[in-house]
């Protein structure tokens, strides 16, 4: 199982790389979502092709399984589900998007092509498989192709059931790589399309080069927009909706949106929920003292900390937890305390303290026959075997093994469940000697196991950890959800509900734009049925009550307006241009008096005026002007072209109007390379591209109703 330690050891980056690269695959799973006597139902649609429930859950069980692979996890929590879904939504899209532009232009990706990725072994999700050369940590592909040729004359029938489901687990994921290899180099076939038609020239090269190269040192003076109360500016409607209809390409909406307000019950424990539990742990900690099978008796505690029958590193445990730890002597009950970092009651005992390495080099041999009379007898033969000197190697190939040697380190179980088997297995391989061997029962299978090497002696420790987080009890949830559920009845109205709300100790929240892609109302889990509802429902309609969260959420909510996609209506926007409008009848007023001084000293005299020295402006960078804290790109633009010693301006700026004056140009230090400038054009060039998903998104009529299903 060594392939797979390593690949579990580079989880998260190769994760990343994954999912930077995923465009598109195709799974094999169970359909789960919905049973088959309810037809087929569409989550979305691209370029007028649709995807159905069944195969978008295809795709994110294939995902999924990918991640716990890597991860070395056996299940995802909530979120990070909510996140496989959301990348393999992007990533069908991106695909699709792709695809219908490379079939017109006629692009490919040959097997000769794939084949040759491979050859060159360079391409980042290669090198974070686990076919790598060990010595130089470089991708192998006589690896992988020892294994492919295992695979594909893999006999099931003849080997344990674990080695089977390894092979299985690692030529899925082979086969994950290579459709993305195949998705990945069509896009960057296409990006490459694309961006070398945005050809540099030495035109274009030098002035980039100059634009970072001429420096200016300015003095200012500028009177500040705040100086001019917004009271005095007159703004019509006519001037509103002229400046809407230029900019109006600017306030494209692609989705359909909701603007809701909403009621969020966080449901707390009450007084006497808090005095339940700590009596309930100040019970368990007397307990905990004379406790026999102390995993049994955790587990009967409703502690949030498993005991382990393993030591582990004391960081593992809770914070408060360590911070005790070492004040505390072995087998002495510590407790209870209440916790508020997590709002926990606490008790714990030390049940013992040793010495242990960090990380354990071993190999081993798996020993499984017709029955359990017939495996322990072959096991006893092979360890018998190797105990008189037999070449553990040469051994493990008679039964279809490699012996390899593998590391196993604290990372891999530490603050992990484990049984009593799993927990026997790393108990054995730390309390063994190096070169021991041991004859384990696991199961119906025996393990012969040899420690070969020992590294990194660290305490560890074993702990009987009590804590409990104060939760509330079914009495106070009942009050709360009474209490709710008669105000929701006495509210049916989005004015009542508004109206009503802080009289009845009820906080009143608002939300905008908001999209069924964000999969929770409020940021509160378990709210799908509410987001169904939103997406529903007519403008003033107020939803039914919601239990959801972790159990621990109640929600109601209104819905105030829908927002259709197009072109986002006037009245939405009209603050924020008649904002634009003032500063701009703002700056016309401040330039018509400032047009009249005839140097910076008479400028710098002017009601409100402010004064600064800027240095080393370049038409690259935006200024930034300290007195007004405020970029001002403009500034850039004047300067670099600006005559020394000479009043320049009025300048209409982001924060004022600007008077400048240049008193030195200069270069910098960095001399020009014509060649080194054509690359970054270029590099900028390919920047620009990749910018070209957005533009076929906008075009491709996608369509995203996850949010019915998922």
């Amino acid at each position: 199982m060594a392939t797979l330690q390593t690949i579990r050891s580079k989880g998260p980056l190769l994760v990343v790389v994954i999912g930077l690269a995923l465009f598109a695959f195709i799974a094999g799973d169970a359909w789960k979502v919905l049973q088959p006597h309810q037809g087929k139902q569409d989550v979305g649609e691209v370029n007028g092709k649709t995807l159905t429930a069944q195969e978008y859950q295809k795709m994110v069980d294939e995902y999924t399984e990918v991640i716990k692979l890597t991860q070395g996890v056996s299940a995802l929590n909530d979120d990070q589900l909510t996140q496989v879904k959301d990348q393999v939504w992007q990533s069908y899209v991106n695909n699709q998007l792709i695809a219908a532009e490379a079939a017109k232009l006629g692009l490919t990706v040959s097997k000769a092509e794939v084949q040759a990725i491979i050859d060159e072994g360079t391409n980042p999700l290669l090198m974070q498989t686990p076919f790598r050369n060990p010595q130089t940590g470089t991708f192998d592909k006589d690896m992988l192709k020892k294994f492919l040729v295992d695979y594909a004359h893999l006999d099931a029938s003849k080997m344990p059931a674990q080695y089977v489901e390894y092979y299985q687990k690692m030529g899925a994921f082979w086969s994950f790589i290579e459709k993305t290899l195949i998705q990945s180099a069509l896009a960057e076939k296409y990006q490459n399309l694309i961006s070398k038609s945005l050809i540099s020239n030495p035109v274009a090269a030098e002035d980039a080069f100059a634009s970072r190269a001429d420096q200016s040192d300015v003095l200012l003076a500028a009177i500040p927009y705040s100086s001019i109360s917004d009271s005095t500016i007159t703004v019509s409607s006519s001037e509103i909706k002229d400046l809407y209809n230029k900019k109006k390409a600017t306030f494209e909406q692609p989705v359909e949106t909701r603007n809701i307000k909403y009621i969020d019950v966080l449901v707390t424990p009450s007084d006497e929920d808090r005095k339940e539990v700590l009596n309930e742990v100040t019970e368990y900690a007397t307990q905990l003292a004379t406790a026999a099978d102390m995993s049994t008796f955790i587990r009967s505690t409703g502690s949030v900390v498993p005991f382990s029958e393993v030591a582990i590193s004391k960081t593992v445990y809770p914070n408060d937890i360590v911070a005790r730890l070492d004040s505390v002597s072995i087998n002495e009950v510590y407790g209870p305390y209440y916790n508020q970092a997590d709002d926990s009651y606490n008790a714990f005992k030390v049940v013992a303290k040793q010495t242990a390495p960090d990380s354990i080099q071993y190999r081993q041999i798996q020993v499984y026959a017709e029955d359990a009379a017939k495996t322990a007898t072959l096991a006893d033969s092979i360890f018998t075997a190797l105990k008189g000197g037999a070449d553990f190697a040469e051994v493990a190939k008679i039964y279809g093994q490699t012996g390899e040697s593998t590391w196993l380190t604290s990372r891999n179980y530490e603050g992990a469940a484990l049984d009593a088997e799993n927990a026997k297995y790393i108990n054995t391989l730390i309390n063994s000697g190096v070169k021991e061997l041991n004859n384990l029962q696991i199961g119906q299978a025996n393990v012969i196991l040899q420690v070969l090497d020992k590294k990194a002696m660290k305490d560890k420790y074993k702990v009987a950890v009590i804590k409990r987080p104060v939760e509330f009890s079914k009495e106070t949830y009942n009050k709360a959800y009474n209490d709710f559920s008669q105000f929701v009845a006495q509210n049916t109205t989005m004015d009542k509900i508004v109206e009503n709300a802080e009289e009845n100790g009820y906080r009143l929240l608002e939300r905008a734009d908001f999209r069924s892609a964000e999969h929770r109302v409020g940021g509160v889990k378990g709210t799908r049925e509410a987001l169904k509802w939103i997406f529903a429902a007519k403008e003033g309609e107020v939803s039914p009550l919601y239990e959801c969260g972790e159990n621990d959420h109640l929600m109601v909510v209104a819905l105030e307006k829908i927002n259709p996609a197009g072109y986002r209506n006037i009245n939405l926007v009209a603050d924020m241009l008649k904002a634009e409008i003032i500063k701009d009848k703002k700056a016309e007023k401040l330039m018509a008096e400032m047009k009249g001084a005839s140097s910076i000293d008479q400028a710098k005299g002017m009601a409100n005026a402010v004064s600064d020295t800027v240095k080393h402006i370049t038409f690259a960078a935006p200024a930034y002007v300290s007195v007004t804290r405020a970029s001002e790109p403009a500034l850039s633009a004047y300067a670099s072209k600006a005559e020394a010693n000479k009043l320049t301006g009025p300048i209409k700026g982001n924060a004022g109007v600007y008077l400048i004056q240049v008193y030195n140009k200069e270069k910098s230090a960095e001399e020009f390379n014509a060649k080194t400038e054509a690359e970054n054009l270029s590099n900028m060039a390919g920047r620009y591209a990749s910018s070209f998903i957005n533009d076929l998104y906008k075009k491709a009529d996608v369509k995203d109703d996850r949010y019915l299903y998922f």
